[in-house]
């Protein structure tokens, strides 16, 4: 197998920025495929496909470089990986300067494999996952589902799209895709979704461009449906982000009524507002949250509140692997006690004949029905629990997911 030495270089250095400079994976690959405009289709799949699946399986290859010589200086460590990383793949690894003995290191794997049966931490090392991680998921989710969780949050994540129902249906969107060379299938239980049989660039399309659809996970379009908002309505988005859901909202409202979408960060809410233009979508309106006047002066406001709340990820893992390197107990507890702030300073929004959903990409039940059980237990009577969704990757085939439907009693 050849491998191009420029490509490999790049797939280092975004490394070395991705695990030194502690930067998100898909911000580098995004900001490197830009830099790199004569670089073929081939090549682009390559790079990212190569840098996302180190990262995604760290561990693992860090543990069979470790103990790989000639390769003792630390800055060597990614190009150790790298090597280790096409051995295990192919058994062709790459000619690279720093492999004094190429036939040392496939024996040194060999002999590296071998042990690994023997060690204490073998399933954490095997699934690249940190230690604390995987005690935390055994704990909590138990010894049968948490190994199936595991190896499916290692496999690639399937692309599905969202039709844009204000534009398109979605059985009239996948003829139109068709002709422009994007093979798509219906998903069942999920009206507005289809999924890529083949991973292709969707936003080059001219259906993307004329806001015909949106990329989102199948199990995230269940959770604006949870919410079922009606045109006319007042509905507040509190966690909006870039404005997947809010969108979805909008289109489930026939872009008749209100929305609210809210965030910490401004640079989110400017991308929304460049989605929605896309999308053909007038009715939301988006406020930063400065300060929790911002909150307070919309108490009893919202006929629908959508809570898509900060959570460890840990549902979409295969959809952003560096995410579980960057997890620790501490931010852990970080993340549950702003869960919870969200749900004590936020549901007064809800009007009193109001409804309002909870939602994670979580599959943690600490982040999920715990948490919220624990917001209803020092609310007594005052709200109640209509229908919960959990989804795992291993079960649906989607990403991992909780979301609740809660209304006023």
């Amino acid at each position: 197998m050849k491998y191009h030495p420029h490509l490999l270089e790049k797939v280092k250095q975004s490394l070395d920025t991705i695990f030194v400079e502690k930067k998100y994976a898909d911000k580098v690959i995004e900001k490197e495929m830009k830099a790199q405009p004569k670089w073929g289709a081939r090549d682009r799949r390559f790079f990212a496909e190569t840098v996302y699946e180190i990262v995604r399986w760290y561990r693992k290859l860090e543990y069979f470089a470790q103990n790989l010589n000639g390769g003792s200086v630390e800055g060597d460590k990614h190009w150790r990986m790298l090597w280790v990383y096409f051995e295990l793949k192919s058994g062709e690894p790459p000619s690279l300067s720093i492999v004094r003995d190429q036939n040392q290191w496939k024996a040194q794997v060999q002999k590296d494999l071998k042990s690994l049966s023997e060690n204490p931490n073998r399933r954490a090392i095997e699934e690249s996952i940190p230690d604390w991680l995987d005690q935390y998921g055994m704990e909590n989710l138990g010894p049968t589902e948490w190994p199936l969780i595991l190896k499916s949050l290692n496999q690639q994540a399937s692309i599905y799209l969202r039709a844009n129902t204000l534009k398109t249906s979605v059985t009239e969107l996948q003829k139109i895709l068709k002709l422009e060379g994007v093979e798509t299938e219906l998903v069942n239980g999920v009206a507005t979704a289809l999924r890529l049989i083949e991973r292709k660039n969707v936003f080059i399309t001219k259906a993307f461009k004329d806001g015909l659809f949106e990329v989102q996970d199948a199990a995230s379009q269940l959770v604006a449906d949870l919410l079922s908002p009606k045109s006319g309505e007042r509905v507040i988005d509190a966690c909006a982000g870039a404005g997947g859901k809010s969108l979805h909202l909008a289109a489930l409202m026939k872009n008749k009524g209100r929305i609210i979408s809210l965030d910490i960060h401004a640079w989110k809410l400017d991308e929304l507002k460049k989605r929605a233009r896309r999308n053909s979508v007038d009715i939301i309106e988006t406020r930063v949250i400065e300060n929790t006047k911002v909150i307070k002066r919309l108490a009893e406001q919202a006929d629908a509140l959508l809570l898509d709340v900060p959570c460890t990820g840990a549902g979409v893992l295969r959809r952003n692997p560096d995410s579980k390197w960057k997890l620790n107990p501490s931010s852990l507890e970080e993340l549950l006690k702003t869960q919870a702030e969200i749900l004590e300073q936020y549901t007064p929004m809800v009007k009193k004949t109001g409804r309002f959903v909870y939602a994670t990409c979580s599959i943690f039940p600490a982040e999920n029905h715990l948490q919220l059980q624990k917001f209803l237990e020092a609310h007594p009577g005052k709200w109640i629990v209509e229908r919960q969704i959990h989804m795992f990757p291993h079960v649906q085939g989607f990403d991992g997911f909780y979301a609740a439907l809660v209304r006023r009693a």
